[in-house]
């Protein structure tokens, strides 16, 4: 039997009907709870025939949750630690030292002399240093380690121990260094290097030594052995820099040299 065109546009108009007619709410429900209980039952049937993988992959997932967080704990610890032990050596550093004049009052520690005192403060920094060395307390640390040594006359070491530091990639903490060791360099008659380490310095600035500070140091250095450029480095930070307290400084240093 052919099927003519009034059949076959019956069919399609019966064919888009129903595609049209939307289906009812309990046929819906069936359909979603169907491929629910489908999901479910495939489920179950993939834990069953991949327990000993499921097993094991939970208990590597919980043994690395375990290590995680226990390395977290152990590392704030380390930390606190660290902070606690440097912010002693600190106090033993910052201790008033004796004056026979002004007596201490009563209950405050004093060190009878800048000396014992850098020795007190040199074995804490000491420790802290070898201790926690990759933390921030112990990189802080083997700067003053450096600096009770110069307090202490041991020049060398204090050499050594300061131009770790002043290598490190802490650029803040290096630059602190490198201020230390031109210091260093200007006692021991180095003045090349001390100028050097000046020049660097000024030429770049970190937040803990600015290029006004570097300069003062460097014309407080040629004071001596060219006031002239003394002189002029106060001027060029007078003018230049008239509204910070290393211009304020300068026009001071300026004024006496005059």
């Amino acid at each position: 039997m052919e099927i003519g065109a009034p059949q076959v546009k019956i069919f399609l108009i019966f064919l888009n009907e129903g595609r049209r007619r939307p289906v009812d709410t309990q046929t819906r429900h069936a359909l979603k709870h169907n491929a629910l209980a489908d999901s479910a039952q495939s489920g179950l049937e993939w834990l069953q025939e991949n327990r000993n993988s499921v097993l094991l992959f939970t208990a590597v997932l919980v043994a690395v949750l375990v290590v995680g967080i226990g390395g977290i704990i152990s590392y704030s610890n380390r930390v606190e630690a660290a902070q606690q032990a440097f912010g002693s050596a600190m106090q033993t550093y910052l201790t008033p030292v004796a004056d026979a004049s002004t007596p201490a009052p009563k209950g405050v520690q004093t060190y009878p002399s800048i000396a014992a005192r850098a020795q007190a403060a040199q074995a804490q920094f000491a420790q802290v240093a070898n201790q926690y060395g990759w933390l921030d307390s112990g990189k802080n640390a083997a700067y003053f380690l450096g600096l009770t040594e110069i307090q202490l006359g041991q020049a060398a070491q204090a050499q050594a121990d300061l131009q770790k530091v002043a290598s490190s990639s802490d650029h803040s903490l290096a630059a602190l260094a490198q201020m230390a060791l031109a210091s260093l360099d200007g006692q021991s008659g180095r003045m090349a290097d001390a100028i050097s380490i000046y020049q660097n310095l000024a030429a770049h600035p970190t937040v803990t030594v600015p290029a006004g500070e570097a300069k003062l140091a460097l014309a407080a250095l040629e004071e001596k052995s060219n006031p002239q450029q003394a002189k002029q480095i106060y001027a060029e930070l007078k003018d230049k820099d008239k509204d910070t307290a290393a211009g304020q400084i300068a026009a001071q240093k300026l004024a006496k040299l005059n």
